[in-house]
């Protein structure tokens, strides 16, 4: 099934049922208006809206409309939590490997996280609006999950039932503002502006095979200002699956429905691939060159971040942004 939010007017926007292949519409209003309503009682509303997505597929919605991703908030657009981690633990390594630092060896056994802010998502289309270019901007790619309610206590694979909807994300960094933030010892908050969404959240069965070990097994493929720079794989070099970050968060309190947790940046042993943020290409130069090269973004810069499946076909639809001035 998947879902999405066009935007309305409203702070929470109305809800649409999205067809396979991203070409087809119908309004969820009869089952539902918000995606929270459906996340808050998902046993209940799910099921209607997958008759819904099912007829839509088969032509026999009854009143279906043209998509258009640019009409869209996020899929979900505030929400209760949003928590990110850093399951991809070589991009932890690359950034202190650039200055210097040894990782401690419990990086590889306990995830990092911090918590940003979810009251104010941006959509697939959405500009990136910075105050000045000197703060740093930088893209990073991402998948992310929407949970049901999780309990306290919960195991990796307990809370891996939790897993509503999967999205991609856009974790916009301001990178030159956090070593200053983090000198304070009480994590990110000025240096992580909104953060931006696919149209469509989907649920795992949609991926088929591609998800697995509570992963998703696809590319990530990142445009910036229309040059390919990366495409890693999502599930390659993944150190804490979805289960696991979910239950992170669960040591010490319950999770409920509503939540957004991310995977952090998509990074990849092999070089190859390209990157996902910008800071990953700088920290490689400064490993090799003893110093960067490559800038950050400017006013008028563009990323995109899109999946596609092993057919070639958008699993999400694209985001696709504008670095912009207030």
């Amino acid at each position: 099934m998947k879902l999405a939010t066009l935007k309305d007017g409203s702070r929470d926007g109305q809800l649409v049922v999205v067809s396979r292949d991203l070409k087809t519409a119908h309004y969820a209003a009869d089952v539902a208006g918000r995606l929270q309503t459906v996340l808050d009682d998902w046993a209940f509303y799910a099921p209607q809206l997958q008759d819904l997505y099912d007829a839509l597929n088969a032509g026999r919605a009854r009143h279906p409309f043209p998509f258009d991703p640019k009409h869209c908030m996020a899929p979900l657009p505030r929400a209760y939590q949003w928590a990110d981690g850093s399951a991809y633990v070589n991009h932890v390594e690359l950034v202190r490997k650039a200055r210097g630092a040894e990782m401690p060896p419990e990086f590889w056994t306990d995830p990092l996280m911090y918590q940003g802010g979810s009251d104010d998502f941006l959509g697939p289309y959405d500009d990136i609006v910075c105050a000045s270019e000197t703060f740093g901007i930088d893209f990073e790619a991402e998948v992310a999950v929407i949970t049901g309610d999780v309990k306290m206590g919960a195991t990796p694979a307990q809370a891996a039932e939790g897993i509503r909807l999967v999205v991609l994300a856009n974790d916009v960094s301001l990178r030159n503002l956090i070593p200053a933030e983090l000198g304070k010892g009480f994590g990110f908050f000025q240096s992580k502006p909104a953060t931006a969404f696919s149209p469509v959240a989907v649920t795992p069965d949609e991926l088929g095979d591609a998800w697995r070990e509570r992963k998703v097994h696809l590319p990530m493929t990142v445009h910036w200002n229309s040059k390919k720079v990366g495409q890693p794989d999502c599930g390659t070099d993944m150190v804490f699956d979805f289960g696991q970050l979910i239950a992170h968060i669960c040591k010490t309190r319950n999770v409920r429905a509503g939540s957004i947790v991310g995977s952090g940046t998509i990074s990849n042993v092999d070089r190859k691939k390209g990157y996902c943020c910008i800071a990953e290409k700088r920290m490689l130069e400064t490993i090799e060159d003893g110093k960067p090269s490559t800038e950050f973004m400017k006013f008028g810069d563009a990323v995109k971040i899109e999946m596609f499946d092993a057919q070639g076909h958008s699993v999400f639809g694209a985001i696709d942004q504008l670095v912009a001035q207030p």
